[in-house]
C-alpha cells in the first residue's frame, strides 16, 4: 500500500469516527434511542449511571481487540485501533453538542443514516468497529454461525433488553435505526448498484449466452457438469450481471427455455474487467 493510500484510508477512518460520533451524540442520546452493540451497551450504561460512552467505548472495544486480534489480519487491527480511537475522541469532543425533537422518527432515521455511513468509511478504509463484528466473527469460527446473522443477533440481544430503560416506543424506533444504518451501509460498500451471479442450466445454453452477449454485452463462462441420476452431461452458464440487468436475463432465459432451471445468487463486490478496478496492495 502507498502512503497516499495510506493517506486517504486514514482520512476516511478518521471522517467516519467523527460522523459516527455526532449520530450517538447529536440525534441518539439526546432522545433517549439505543443501538446495537458495544454503542449500545455504552448508550444504556450513560443512561443508567451517567458512564461517559467515550471511556465505555474504548474500553469494551480495547478488551474485544485482545480477545479477537487472532481473528484479524495485522493491518486490519491497526486501522481498527485508529478508528477506535479516534471514535472514542470524538464522542469525547461532541458530547455538548444535541439535537431534541418531540419527532423521535427524525432522530431516529438521522441517526440511523449517520451510524450507517460511519461505518461505511471506517470499512472503506479497511478497519472495523470492533465491537460485534468481532464477536460475529468468533461465532463464525467456532459455532459455524452466518456472519450477518451473528452481527444482528449481537445487536439484537442489547437493543431488546433496552426495552427496560429506554421504553418499548423508543426501543422500536432504535430498531428503524438499525435497519436504516444496515441499508445505508450497504449502499456504502455495495454502491446503488448492487451485483447478481446468475447460474443457468438450460438444453437451450448456445442460443441464450448468445442473446446475452448481443443484449447485455456481458462476460460468460461455460462450466461443464453431469446430472447425477441419468448421468447426462449438462452444460452450464455463470455470469454476473448488475440488478438492473437482471429482468432483461430473465427474459433471455424465457424466451430461449420456459423450463430451464437457475439460481440468482446476492454478490458482496465484483472486482476485474467490467466492473471494479482490482485495488493494488503494493
Amino acid at each position: 500500500m502507498t502512503n497516499k493510500e495510506w493517506g486517504f484510508n486514514f482520512l476516511k477512518i478518521v471522517g467516519g469516527a467523527l460522523i459516527f460520533s455526532l449520530a450517538v451524540n447529536v440525534f441518539a442520546i439526546p432522545n433517549d434511542l439505543g443501538e446495537g452493540g458495544v454503542t449500545g451497551l455504552t448508550m444504556l450504561l450513560y443512561y443508567l449511571f451517567a458512564w461517559s460512552p467515550a471511556l465505555t467505548t474504548l474500553l469494551f472495544n480495547g478488551v474485544l481487540l485482545i480477545i479477537g486480534y487472532k481473528f484479524l489480519d495485522r493491518l486490519t487491527i491497526i486501522l481498527t485501533i485508529v478508528a477506535v480511537s479516534f471514535t472514542s475522541i470524538f464522542l469525547q469532543l461532541t458530547k455538548s453538542l444535541a439535537f431534541h425533537t418531540d419527532q423521535t422518527i427524525i432522530a431516529a432515521i438521522s441517526a440511523g443514516a449517520l451510524m450507517g455511513l460511519g461505518m461505511g468509511l471506517i470499512m472503506q478504509g479497511g478497519g472495523t468497529t470492533a465491537g460485534s463484528a468481532i464477536l460475529a466473527k468468533i461465532a463464525n469460527k467456532y459455532l459455524g454461525w452466518n456472519t450477518s446473522y451473528a452481527l444482528l443477533f449481537f445487536d439484537l440481544i442489547v437493543v431488546i433488553p433496552s426495552v427496560v430503560v429506554i421504553g418499548f416506543q423508543n426501543m422500536l424506533f432504535t430498531i428503524v435505526s438499525l435497519y436504516i444504518s444496515t441499508k445505508v451501509l450497504d449502499f456504502i460498500l455495495e454502491g446503488y448498484n448492487p451485483k447478481k451471479s446468475v447460474t443457468i442450466i438450460s438444453e437451450k445454453y448456445e442460443e441464450i449466452a448468445r442473446d446475452i452477449d448481443l443484449y447485455l454485452s456481458r462476460g460468460i463462462t461455460l462450466l461443464h457438469g453431469q446430472g447425477y441420476y441419468l448421468k447426462q452431461d449438462k452444460k452450464i452458464l455463470y455470469i454476473v450481471v448488475s440488478k438492473q440487468q437482471l429482468l432483461t436475463l430473465t427474459r433471455i432465459v424465457n424466451q430461449h427455455d420456459k423450463k430451464a432451471f437457475f439460481i440468482i445468487n446476492d454478490v458482496q463486490s465484483v472486482v476485474g474487467e467490467g466492473f471494479t478496478k482490482q485495488i493494488s496492495s503494493e
